[in-house]
């Protein structure tokens, strides 16, 4: 056969034999069309098939004979190529059958339908169908079952989508939209074209998820506010992933978790009663940021642009509470008092880490600064730090974040406290014999300037504690001339022995004032209130905090006080309390003072914050000016907030009249053309 094909297409009858092949191939499949038409049923699409596969052999077997003609004659005529010919012959005379095309459609649609509904199909079949539609040209496959197949999916996808969201919670949806996503990539993967998957997904995607995900974020008892809530990970996650899939899909999420965190947190910061507490208020505020970290890295795969949401809701609602600077400085004051006692340094670092971030958040970082300086120097005056190291390992993180001169005075308070002890040593070396078996004296001598103190006027001490003093002055300023020396009686401590009764002994830890008062009483039974204040010379208020925590705190009232009330009155008698009482050896008695500052101090803390402002707020001004020598007043106030926004945020006013200054005092002059203008003068 093949010799014969050949010399007819050598003989010049290659238009005949090839013209012969296509009518005989025609009425053949005309033939074969009737034989499918007639199969019925599940028989349709397998007499299809097996057609199909003689076909395709056939075709194989034709080739090999007519090969000579399709290398010469089909070129030279510009025919098509014997196989293809096979295959359209088969695409116009099957496939575009009218008794065929309507049919095999419905019939895949019916199936995969079917398969939706839970149904068992036969999947090898399938894909042999598929692969045929392919075989005969992406057009074919595409035209004739891929687009009518994402239409009906469409529409299958879209009243189930209704039907979920009307009788599902929102994980259950989430759940079942999954499942069909997965459902679609296996069907692909099995008996579709590869080609198809993105497509079918994207109809999986808008018609179960972009149509519906702001009724699933909001929806009641189970969107994303409740997933939140109950910190279910598993279902945040299943959001995520199939949000991310549509437009859109993650800043809804992201936009509905800032709008929750946002509410939530100025809740948080504005409820009276976590403001009686600063350190539960801000363990809550520590205790949030974790949750939603967590949350964040196990459900939003670590997303960074869900942290720094997260980030912006938190600096938002920080700073809603102008408190939260002092309440944060607090926290750190009591974790390094005692809360951080027995923990490891790996702990210890964990908390010092986790208050930074809040410290990040702080757009008044100078006014944490002035708070914390407070309550450091407390803690290193009164010796109770729980270490050293945490102390300056929190030091050096904010030198980290805000640079040395945020932390300068602070490392200047570690060393006047080893430099106090070095005097201290001297001065006992040098004076042990001259001070022989008197009161001993420990003095801390803090540099003006590096310490939070505030002028207090020195009380009366007693006799045999001022002859002392008076001795270390005389050791002090012989060693170091220039210097000045002024005691700070409002920040001493003392220990000091007393017998109640016949022979209870105690050691008394008391303040320096307590200290006065309680001496009094060596050569005294009863004093009035006017007694004690001429003879102290203490100040009205500190003194009546002092004698209130001496006779009116049970269990530590080694002084009793006539008539007998919570409140100190200037009317008052107090007495030595024979019948005190305690387990302890040592009692340690504090001063009745708030955690927290009054109403007062927080106004004189703010305005000496507001008054430290000034220069730095000039300094950046001229700064500015001296580089870009002219400037208007806008560009002013928008590169000074962009110098100073790393320690506080400059109000526009302060910025005016601090420009204003600089004018008075001829740093600066306005343009004569342009008031707007600022000229900087050398």
């Amino acid at each position: 056969m093949c010799r014969s094909a050949y010399n007819m297409v050598l003989h010049k009858y290659g238009e005949k034999l090839y013209n012969g092949l296509e009518s005989t191939m025609t009425w053949r499949l005309k033939e074969i069309s009737k034989s499918i038409e007639a199969a019925q049923g599940g028989l349709f699409l397998e007499e299809l098939n097996a057609k199909w596969m003689d076909h395709n052999k056939a075709l194989q077997m034709i080739r090999d004979i007519l090969m000579y003609m399709d290398r010469t004659y089909v070129p030279t005529s510009h025919r098509t190529p014997v196989h293809e010919l096979g295959l359209n012959l088969w695409r116009d005379h099957i496939i575009h059958y009218p008794m065929i095309h309507g049919r095999l459609l419905d019939t895949l649609l019916d199936l995969i339908h079917r398969e939706r509904m839970g149904e068992v199909i036969n999947r090898g079949l399938m894909r042999s169908i598929t692969k045929m539609l392919m075989d005969l040209g992406p057009a074919v496959y595409q035209d004739d079952f891929e687009k009518p197949f994402l239409e009906v999916s469409a529409s299958f996808y879209s009243g189930e989508s209704q039907e979920f969201i009307e009788c599902c919670d929102c994980g259950n949806y989430l759940k079942k939209a999954e499942r069909r996503l997965n459902e679609e990539m296996e069907r692909v993967s099995h008996y579709l074209d590869a080609g198809s998957e993105a497509k079918i997904t994207s109809v999986v995607e808008k018609e179960m998820i972009a149509n519906h995900m702001h009724r699933l974020v909001h929806m009641e008892n189970s969107g994303l506010v409740n997933m939140l809530i109950d910190d279910k990970y598993e279902d945040l996650g299943r959001m995520y992933t199939l949000f991310r899939r549509v437009p859109d899909g993650l800043s809804t999420i992201r936009d509905m978790m800032t709008s929750y965190l946002r509410e939530t947190g100025k809740h948080l910061v504005t409820d009276p009663e976590r403001l009686k507490d600063p350190v539960e208020f801000v363990q809550c505020l520590l205790n949030e940021k974790d949750k939603h970290d967590k949350i964040i890295n196990v459900a939003f795969g670590n997303d960074k642009t869900f942290q720094n949401a997260l980030n912006s809701s938190f600096e938002f609602f920080i700073n809603l509470n102008n408190r939260s600077p002092e309440f944060i400085s607090l926290y750190v004051d009591d974790k390094l008092r005692k809360g951080l006692k027995g923990a490891t340094e790996e702990d210890v670092e964990g908390i010092l880490d986790k208050v930074m971030m809040l410290f990040r958040y702080l757009q008044e970082k100078d006014v944490f600064e002035k708070y914390y300086k407070q309550h450091l120097a407390k803690r290193l005056l009164s010796g109770k730090t729980v270490s050293d190291d945490a102390e300056r390992s929190m030091i050096v993180k904010l030198k980290t974040e805000c640079g040395y001169q945020f932390t300068s005075k602070l490392e200047g308070m570690f060393t006047d406290m080893k430099t106090s002890q070095d005097t201290m040593q001297d001065f006992y070396a040098k004076k042990s014999e001259e001070l022989g078996d008197g009161p001993t004296l420990d003095v801390h001598i803090l540099t003006t300037g590096s310490w939070p103190t505030q002028p207090s006027p020195p009380c009366s001490l007693p006799p045999e504690i001022l002859a002392v003093c008076e001795k270390f002055r005389g050791y002090y300023l012989g060693t170091h001339s220039g210097r000045r020396l002024t005691w700070q009686t409002n920040m001493g401590t003392a220990d000091i022995k007393a017998t109640f009764g016949k022979s209870q002994k105690h050691e008394l830890n008391v303040s320096t004032y307590q200290m006065c008062v309680l001496m009094l009483f060596n050569t005294s039974d009863g004093l009035t209130y006017k007694d004690i204040e001429q003879a102290t010379e203490i100040p009205s208020t500190d003194l009546k905090r002092c004698l209130q925590s001496l006779a009116c705190v049970k269990g530590k009232n080694v002084l009793r006080k006539e008539p007998m009330s919570k409140d100190i009155s200037e009317d008052d008698t107090f007495y030595f309390n024979d019948k005190f009482t305690s387990k302890l050896v040592k009692v340690k008695i504090g001063t009745v003072v708030a955690a927290k500052e009054s109403e007062p101090e927080k106004q004189e803390t703010r305005q000496r914050v507001e008054e430290d402002r000034k220069p730095q707020i000039e300094a950046a001004i001229v700064r500015i000016m001296k580089s870009r020598r002219v400037l208007d007043h806008n560009s002013i106030v928008s590169e000074v907030t962009k110098q100073l926004q790393a320690r506080f945020l400059p109000n526009p006013v302060i910025i005016k009249k601090r420009i204003e200054s600089l004018i008075e005092r001829e740093f600066l002059e306005r343009d004569k053309a342009d008031r707007k203008l600022y000229r900087y003068l050398a």
